[in-house]
């Protein structure tokens, strides 16, 4: 299982909410510890569903999601959070 552990954002979007401002997401596990650019994993996650979770409780899976723009991005399963979990992850 990998883990989303960290997100960088886009130039000028640190404080955002928004999930389309996420630029890289940091995975950790199955010997994979590096950024990766948030369409890259949209694509994995496409052909490797449940492959990837956020290091936060209650661990939701990432999933795909397409913007209202046609951006590829990513974001966590609906919980009882009120914002996404992904979001709350460490930025850098």
């Amino acid at each position: 299982m990998m883990y989303a552990t960290k997100i960088h954002m886009n130039s000028g979007c640190q404080n955002s909410n928004y999930l389309t401002d996420i630029d890289t997401i940091y995975l950790e596990g199955d010997n994979t510890n590096q950024f990766y650019k948030k369409g890259v994993l949209h694509d994995h996650l496409k052909n490797h569903p449940n492959t990837i979770k956020v290091n936060i409780s209650p661990y939701p899976y990432l999933v795909p999601a397409i913007s209202s723009k046609g951006e590829k991005y990513v974001r966590s399963e609906p919980n009882d959070s009120v914002n996404d979990n992904l979001l709350k992850l460490p930025r850098v």
